[in-house]
């Protein structure tokens, strides 16, 4: 519930931003650069003299824009990979499963800092890239769970009296797999911020001129550390609230969800 709490704030923040923020995110006060928070500046000012508690409303924006579009597009193709694969089997499925195999053997980040490498840094670019690259990983999950309903004995005895292989996957297997889906975008929105984030401290993530956490700590937070702790602190501390808030959240998700969980909870009851 707590989480819950923290993530509806987050959402509230990332709407209604404009109005929240006392001061434009690249408006610069270069009289009072590296001014600790004061009752003008409430978490303080960066080395150009921007506003960090505004800049840090509009990474919560950024943060929440590419955590949903990411893991929205990585649930879709998990669900079409994974899912069609499981059902199909056979050679389709072989040669998807060795894909997916093959695509899990790289280093994740290291892959992403690659393919940026050739694309070029950008919004679009990131969210493309870390989405398909999450699908393609997660296709695995949502196969796994469809090749479990395929062999139980309701959906056998749905064929039995006629039902058409595709027919039975859209009214038995589909709903079946919901639980799955949800508990996977539930539990991938933490990562993503987290990968956008590593990109971001790495140098590869958005540009300059976007706020977002990870790049705040990397550019001028681990300049001016030492100088001015505040910079790096604040979004340290957002990226470590919301990250633990949205892996508490999913796994309370999951909980619910999940009824082997909900059997395991009973039983230790």
């Amino acid at each position: 519930m707590t989480s819950g709490i923290v993530i509806v704030l987050l959402i509230v923040v990332a709407l209604f931003g404009d109005q929240l923020a006392p001061y434009p995110y690249n408006e610069m006060h270069l009289s009072d650069r590296l001014s600790g928070p004061s009752s003008q500046y409430l978490l303080g000012t960066d080395q150009t003299g921007r506003d960090v508690l505004s800049r840090i409303i509009f990474g919560a924006r950024i943060s929440i824009l590419v955590g949903l579009t990411v893991t929205t597009i990585s649930v879709i193709i998990s669900t079409l990979m994974g899912g069609i694969s499981g059902f199909v089997g056979g050679k389709p499925d072989m040669i998807v499963q060795r894909l997916v195999d093959s695509w899990i053997a790289f280093p994740g980040l290291l892959l992403m800092l690659t393919v940026i490498s050739i694309v070029g840094k950008g919004l679009l670019q990131i969210i493309l890239i870390l989405g398909i690259s999450g699908g393609i990983a997660g296709a695995r999950v949502i196969r796994s769970a469809v090749i479990g309903i395929r062999e139980s004995i309701y959906f056998e005895m749905a064929e039995a009296v006629g039902s058409s292989r595709w027919r039975s996957f859209i009214r038995h297997v589909l709903p079946n797999i919901t639980p799955v889906i949800i508990i996977s975008f539930s539990t991938s929105v933490g990562g993503v911020i987290m990968a956008l984030a590593s990109l971001g401290f790495l140098g590869f993530g958005l540009p300059p001129a976007i706020p977002d956490w990870g790049g705040m700590l990397s550019r001028e937070g681990r300049k001016y550390m030492e100088a001015a702790p505040w910079i790096a602190l604040w979004p340290g501390l957002c990226l470590t609230v919301t990250i633990y808030s949205l892996n508490m959240f999913g796994d309370a998700v999951r909980d619910l969800l999940d009824p082997r969980l909900r059997g395991e909870t009973a039983h230790d009851h």
